[in-house]
Order: structure tokens, then C-alpha cells, then sequence
């Protein structure tokens, strides 16, 4: 079914264009209005205002078991299209443990301004505060110059925040104010250290509860104790429930690393590694609708004995000497360079750091004539400053090693997101850094001149003939 709302007219539209196809597939189009004046459009207002008050029918969901399909959710699509992953009534019901489990009570005021189509915002928020008996602030979308003003009229003690919502708020023009607000907590996941720091200096005591979870993943995780930079803690009991490791992960080849055997080898301690969780009954994996090459894509076989099965998170990972786990990057996100690995998570923070730079997205792209892919940082600069090359190249070189420094900058007035607040890369790393394609200033770090200097067509052609070496 699909349902539209009559103020959209670029739905109604875009529907009318591939009604017939619809109607053959025979998919119930439906228009939130009284009347509807398209053949093949039937109007639901009318329909569900006839609708009896009673409830409804045990029988109606008599077939419905733990394991039966609940929602299907479609993933960020930041490494490729979205697809819909199945989530059943179990997963719904484990998911809605979050906001209990962090100490959110019913007489919290809960703000959320998430989108609802995706699984933080509906399940973790909407459905979540529902279970909680919380008041919910229902933002249509998310905005920083509203956010705190938001929150003190309407007494906010809770807020919900994913990607990059969180770096928003910090960038923000500063207040007197910022401090004065009831928030005293924040659940979500996605911030990164430093800005974990400064939201915390600039915005007051406010607990901040980071967690790690997946639309269709099968393991989670939970920083109950608030340690700075943290998705969580690994303990011998959730290993038990729900056996996870990580093991390397070759980034050249895109595939974990095998011994003799054909198995994965385990990650050490402090060692980054690919993230991936034992497929169980109590941990299972549903895979995406009507897309079984892609939910075959996300099954490791083989990977600590012959014939188990394992969820590839697709995230790698890292535990420290105090069994505290870190994010570390996206496979895919993560290249190597100089036979070093590059995280671009890491590069994008300390690019952030530098004083003219608002956002920094890292990516690595291809060179001919080089091996493995090279850095590349799309920035924008925050209001009122100019690019200052020769301030960005030292602060580069005095924070990362000579392979994770990135070699091209992009200039652009807004960083791409998804509607989940995560940075796009694809479409950056199929650009590459030729000025003929793209239209932004591009500059290229040069060493000689210790500065960051325009990219020009002669100096991208001396590369890519090989005459130039990087």
C-alpha cells in the first residue's frame, strides 16, 4: 500500500507516472483526503472515519509470532542504495529496552526531531517513548539555531541525537544561554571524541549515553559507564549471549584475512579489526527483503571453525587494554596508503580541529601509477573565514603521519549528508580530484610551498601522465 498526503502534489505526481504499473502489481494507492479525483486513487479519511472504535479482533493477529515481520527499514545508504531490512517483533521489542535501560522514566520530557523512517528515530525514539510513558516533543526536522530554545520551552530532559547531529550544535554561534536548560541526558550514537569534549564544556553536565547498534545487525553495545570516545565495554556475560569478535581485515582486498585453514584470524588487543557477530537464535540475522545477494553479502562463513556463521557488521573496531571498544571506521571508508591503513574517521577530526574548518568528510581515491588509494578531504569553512592553506598544511603535518595527511581538499558550501546525518562518500569518490569534472576550488598539499595551493589542470595532468609523483 502506499499512502499519500494530499499537500505533497510532487507525490501524488510522481505515483500518477507509474499508477498502471502499480495497479497491475496490485498495490492500493490510497490518498489521505476525503475525495480523490484520480482513477486507481482511493480516498482513506472517509474510510477511517467510518472505522469502528472497537478493538481490534484477536484474530487478526492470531498468526503473528516473535519472528514475523514488523517493519521494514530502510538502511542509510551511505556506502551504496538503501535496502530494506526485515525487523521483526522481536528486534522492535529488544530495541525499545534502550530508553528504559538508560533511566528514562515517564516523567522525562523527551525531544525528538529525528526522521521516523529510520530505526533510531521511530523505535528507539517514537516507539520508545511510548514504553516509557514519557512526554514526547515531536520536531518535524532537525534544527540547531532551534534546538536549545526548543528544549527550555518545553522543559526537554532528554534528547536523541545520530551521525552528526551532535557536531551541528557545537558548531552553532555560542550563547550566554547555552547552559541553561533541564537537559540531563543524551542517548544516541555516532559522536565523535572531541566533540563528545566540547559539547559537554559548552552545554553543562549533561550524560551522554553513546550505544552501537545496527538496523540489521545482531549485536549492540552500550557505554553505560560514559567513557569519553566509547561505543561500549565488552564483559564476559554479553559475550556469552552474543559471541562477537574481531578479526583483520585486508582493506586492499576489501575481505577479512585468512590463515592456512581458510579461517579469520582474531584482532589483538588494541588492534583494529572488522567487527562481526555469531548468527544465533538468539542472535539472528533476517537480511533484507527480497534481496538475498545482498543479505548473503553480510554472512561470513567459516570464521573461527569450519561451518559457522557470522553477521559482517561491515564496521571495524577496536578494544583497548581496559576492554572499552571504539569505532573506528566503515569498511569501505577506511584505504590504505603507503601500505598503511588511513581511517577516515580519525583524519576527519583532527581536520575539524583546525580553526577555519567547519566539516571535513575524508575519502580515499585512486591515483594511476600508485598503489592503493590516496586522501582526499571535502570541507567546508565556518562563517566568515577564509581558506587560509598555509594554516591547514601545518596543522596537517604537526597532527598526522606523512600517509594520512590528505593530499587534495575540496571546497564545498555544504558537507553531503544522508537523511540520517552520515556522510555520503560514494559520489565524492567516484570524482576523484580532477578540476575538469568538478567545479569547486580544488587545492593540492604542497610541500615545497608548505601550504595547501590551487589544483590546476596542468599540475592534475602531470599526475595522472605519471610525470608527478604523489
Amino acid at each position: 500500500q502506499i499512502l499519500i498526503k494530499p499537500s505533497c502534489n510532487f507525490e501524488l505526481e510522481a505515483v500518477e507516472d507509474v499508477l498502471p504499473s502499480l495497479i497491475e502489481q496490485g498495490v492500493t494507492v490510497l490518498l489521505m483526503s476525503k475525495n480523490s479525483d484520480t482513477p486507481g486513487i482511493q480516498s482513506f479519511s472517509d474510510e477511517v472515519e467510518k472505522a469502528s472504535d472497537d478493538p481490534i479482533p484477536r484474530s487478526f493477529r492470531s498468526h503473528i509470532t516473535f519472528k514475523s515481520p514488523a517493519v521494514y527499514i530502510y538502511t542509510s545508504g551511505t556506502t551504496g542504495l538503501p535496502k530494506a531490512a526485515v525487523v521483526n517483533q522481536n528486534r522492535i521489542l529488544t530495541a525499545l529496552a534502550v530508553l528504559s535501560s538508560n533511566g528514562v522514566v515517564s516523567s522525562d520530557v523527551f525531544y525528538l526531531n529525528l526522521p521516523l523512517y529510520h530505526t533510531a528515530g521511530f523505535v528507539v525514539g517514537f516507539i520508545g517513548t511510548i514504553e516509557t510513558g514519557s512526554t514526547i516533543i515531536l520536531k518535524r526536522k532537525f534544527s540547531a539555531s532551534q534546538f536549545w530554545d526548543d528544549c527550555r520551552k518545553h522543559n526537554v530532559t532528554v534528547i536523541q541525537y545520530i551521525g552528526e547531529v551532535m557536531r551541528y550544535l557545537c558548531c552553532a554561534p555560542k550563547k550566554d544561554n547555552d547552559k541553561d536548560h533541564k537537559v540531563r541526558l543524551a542517548i544516541g550514537n555516532g559522536i565523535r571524541a572531541e566533540i563528545w569534549k566540547e559539547f559537554l564544556n559548552r552545554f553543562g553536565n549533561i550524560q551522554i549515553r553513546e550505544f552501537y547498534a545496527s538496523t540489521e545487525g545482531n549485536v549492540g553495545f552500550l557505554n553505560y559507564v560514559g567513557k569519553i570516545g566509547a561505543i561500549g565495554r565488552v564483559h564476559f556475560f554479553h559475550q556469552k549471549l552474543f559471541p562477537y569478535t574481531l578479526v583483520k581485515y585486508d582493506t586492499e582486498r576489501d575481505e577479512p584475512v585468512r590463515d592456512a585453514n581458510g579461517l579469520c584470524i582474531e584482532s589483538r588487543k588494541g588492534e583494529p579489526g572488522l567487527l562481526v557477530s555469531k548468527i544465533t537464535n538468539l542472535a539472528p540475522f533476517s537480511g533484507y527483503a527480497q534481496n538475498e545477494e545482498q543479505t548473503e553479502r553480510k554472512r561470513l562463513h567459516n570464521v573461527l571453525k569450519k561451518g559457522d556463521l557470522y553477521f559482517n557488521t561491515g564496521d571495524l573496531m577496536r578494544i583497548d587494554k581496559d576492554n572499552f571498544i571504539y569505532f573506528q571506521d566503515r569498511v569501505g571508508d577506511t584505504f590504505r596508503w603507503k601500505g598503511e591503513n588511513v581511517a577516515t574517521t580519525e583524519v576527519s577530526d583532527i581536520l575539524t580541529i583546525c580553526d577555519c574548518l567547519k566539516e571535513a568528510n575524508v575519502y580515499g581515491v585512486q591515483v594511476p601509477g600508485h598503489e592503493g588509494r590516496i586522501g582526499m578531504a571535502a570541507v567546508t569553512l565556518k562563517k566568515e573565514v577564509q581558506f587560509d592553506g598555509r594554516k591547514i598544511y601545518n596543522h596537517v603535518v604537526s597532527c598526522l603521519p606523512s600517509y594520512a595527511r590528505p593530499r587534495f581538499i575540496r571546497m564545498q558550501s555544504t558537507v553531503e549528508v544522508t537523511g540520517t546525518f552520515k556522510q555520503m562518500k560514494v559520489k565524492l569518490v567516484e570524482m576523484g580530484f580532477d578540476p575538469g569534472r568538478i567545479q569547486d576550488p580544488l587545492y593540492i598539499l604542497d610541500d615545497n610551498a608548505k601550504s595547501y595551493v590551487p589544483l590546476t589542470a596542468q599540475i592534475y595532468h602531470a599526475i595522472i601522465s605519471g610525470s608527478t609523483k604523489l
